[in-house]
């Protein structure tokens, strides 16, 4: 891919926000990449420019019907100064998964990585170097024709843009508290559940709030049609510790493919824990945490990589897990996937690259 340059002069370039203040998603840094799409023409344009923002004519089809699609992944840098991306090309798979789903033209994948690649190298300074920081990192789709029948858009914007950041939960590493609900459903089977576009988010944001309201750092979904069985997260596939048993729910259509999931399964099998990808029910999952059958519980994903669940709330009850502490299986998966990630161990999946 031939990519055109702008860049912002070294005097203009903002200030490094201090490595303290970065929290998630509140800093972006000095430039992000472009590319357009036009039917009959195809991917073409592609441009490292200085971040500004967009013009969208009012009825672009992304603000009237959903056309959105997104990744995200992060650039680290290690002990070493080397800066390192983790998995890369299972999320620009995903993002051609969602594209497919959505009806949105799909990408070359090597050719987009290679652009991210170029924008990590670009904006190099901004790769923050304390552990539990990072470069988050998001690329995205969005329907850009003026159009208001409802049918594909024929004009699209591929836009990747880079945020330096720390912890993604206020508690850190800590075990965090999730509010169960069968009020609200995010997605079902035949749905989009398992790509990963803007409705989905949007709608799992009322529950969300309420939750936070009430204390809980996230919501657990259940599934739409019986509200019985869990599935994810509002961030986060979910796993359990059933004795010595490692379980998460199986990828049915509504649940998010994640990439941290799948290499915590990776890693749990090598390790020679058994390990279940099935449906699970709350009634299972309550009657394991009062007989003391669910030792860990935990999250995975980009944002958090493993993320442990002290408590679960529902139906105005509180369960509380393993005395409401981080497990040894969590914190396990949790150094093994980050030292992967920084550099700090042996790499023997091939998962990382130094960009």
């Amino acid at each position: 891919m031939n990519i055109v340059k702008k860049l912002v002069p070294e005097p203009e370039r903002k200030d490094l926000p201090p490595t303290s203040e970065l929290g998630f998603g509140t800093y972006f840094t000095d430039h992000c990449f472009l590319m357009d799409y036009r039917g009959g023409t195809g991917w073409y344009n592609a441009r490292i420019v200085p971040y500004a923002k967009f013009s969208l004519d009012p009825a672009a089809v992304c603000l009237h019907y959903g056309q959105a699609i997104f990744e995200g992944l992060k650039a680290y840098r290690g002990e070493d100064d080397k800066i390192r991306l983790f998995r890369p090309m299972e999320n620009m798979k995903r993002l051609n998964r969602s594209a497919l789903r959505m009806c949105m033209p799909q990408v070359n994948e090597e050719e987009v990585l290679d652009a991210i690649r170029t924008l990590v190298r670009v904006e190099n300074a901004w790769v923050p170097a304390a552990r539990g920081t990072s470069l988050y990192i998001r690329p995205f789709i969005i329907a850009t024709e003026a159009f208001l029948g409802v049918r594909p858009a024929k004009e699209y914007l591929l836009s990747v843009i880079l945020s330096p950041v720390g912890a993604y939960y206020a508690e850190g590493f800590n075990p965090v508290k999730i509010f169960v609900t069968d009020r609200y459903v995010r997605a079902c089977a035949g749905g989009v559940g398992e790509a990963k576009t803007a409705g989905n988010y949007a709608a799992s944001l009322m529950a969300s709030e309420e939750a936070k309201k009430q204390g809980f750092t996230q919501v657990l979904w259940l599934d739409a049609v019986e509200r019985r069985y869990v599935e994810e997260v509002g961030t986060m596939n979910i796993f359990f510790l059933f004795d010595d048993v490692l379980v998460t729910p199986a990828l049915n259509g509504s649940i998010l493919p994640g990439i941290t999931r799948d290499s915590v399964l990776r890693l749990a099998r090598d390790w020679g824990i058994e390990v279940e990808e099935r449906p699970v029910s709350i009634d299972e999952v309550l009657e394991r945490a009062k007989s003391g059958g669910l030792t860990e519980c935990f999250g995975t994903g980009t944002a958090a990589v493993v993320s442990p669940v002290g408590a679960l709330h529902y139906r105005g009850e509180s369960f509380t897990i393993n005395g409401g502490k981080t497990g040894s299986l969590a914190q396990r998966l949790f150094d093994r996937i980050s030292g992967l990630q920084y550099g700090e161990e042996e790499d023997d999946y091939g998962w990382t690259e130094v960009v």
